[in-house]
């Protein structure tokens, strides 16, 4: 469980970084834990880049664009809300204890 929980966070950091990044503006990871499972949440500060929650295929032989997949694979569930308090967005994903 600890390195699916690393692989997602991982997958959600990299992609704040590479579509999520505005200049002088930081993302931001938390980790909680309820009674069934675990969620990280990854902020950032940028709108107008949403990820799509649709099923999508692999695209083919490019080097990038399966990091949500890998989340959707791997996670119990994940989703996009606005970021509380402040602009832009937060992808969260959530993984059942078992």
């Amino acid at each position: 469980m600890n390195e699916t929980l690393a692989l997602i966070t991982a997958e959600l950091a990299a992609n704040a970084v590479r579509h999520g990044h505005v200049a002088g503006r930081d993302f931001h990871v938390r980790l909680s834990q309820g009674t069934d499972a675990v969620r990280v949440e990854v902020s950032d500060t940028r709108t107008e880049r949403v990820p799509v929650l649709a099923d999508a295929e692999a695209p083919g032989e490019a080097e990038s664009g399966r990091g949500l997949l890998i989340v959707a694979g791997l996670a119990t569930r994940w989703g996009v809300t606005p970021r509380d308090g402040a602009p832009g967005k937060t992808v969260w994903a959530e993984l059942r204890l078992a």
